[in-house]
């Protein structure tokens, strides 16, 4: 499904038709991004192992719930431009430009430095995402900007299990 197989013939009172559009491709590519970030953090949930399991275990959960929450935000700001958000499982890999994530059952830091390499590329494309939303849909950005502080905060909980005691990340 293409998000672009059906608009509305409406969009937000005061945003440009054109301005919609640029708005929901970018909000589409960030809705895939965290539709795979709650479904890879649940991944990493039930396949984590050895010391500290239970620690990451029960970090991850909330991580997963605030992340599910972020989609369901993306999703209605889009169709709220005018779009149509697609969720299923074969729309989120057509759409998607990484690769899956590749660890199955793994040790605590393996996941980890894994993860955050994953937090790494979903931040900064929110981040990329803002700079273009601030000239098209301010209100967009705005979602953005709470959700990236908050996706932050979850890079620097993974980070702070993984940091060794000289201060740098294990790799």
């Amino acid at each position: 499904m293409n998000t672009s197989d059906k608009t509305a013939e409406f969009t937000a009172p005061g945003i440009k038709n054109e301005s919609a559009q640029d708005a929901i491709a970018l909000l589409d590519d960030r809705l895939v991004a965290l539709l795979d970030l709650q479904l890879t953090l649940k991944h990493v949930h039930w396949n984590v192992v050895g010391p500290n399991f239970i620690s990451v275990h029960e970090m991850l959960d909330p991580q997963v719930d605030s992340v599910r929450e972020m989609t369901d935000t993306i999703a209605e700001r889009i169709a709220t431009l005018g779009g149509v958000p697609a969720g299923t499982p074969q729309s989120i890999v057509d759409r998607r430009s990484w690769q899956d994530y590749s660890i199955g059952r793994g040790l605590v830091t393996e996941h980890l430095v894994a993860l955050d390499k994953v937090y790494n590329g979903v931040n900064k494309d929110h981040r990329d995402a803002l700079n273009k939303l601030s000239e098209l849909d301010p209100v967009s950005e705005d979602m953005l900007t709470g959700q990236l502080a908050e996706l932050e905060q979850y890079q620097w909980f993974v980070r702070a299990h993984i940091e060794s005691a000289s201060g740098e990340l294990k790799s």
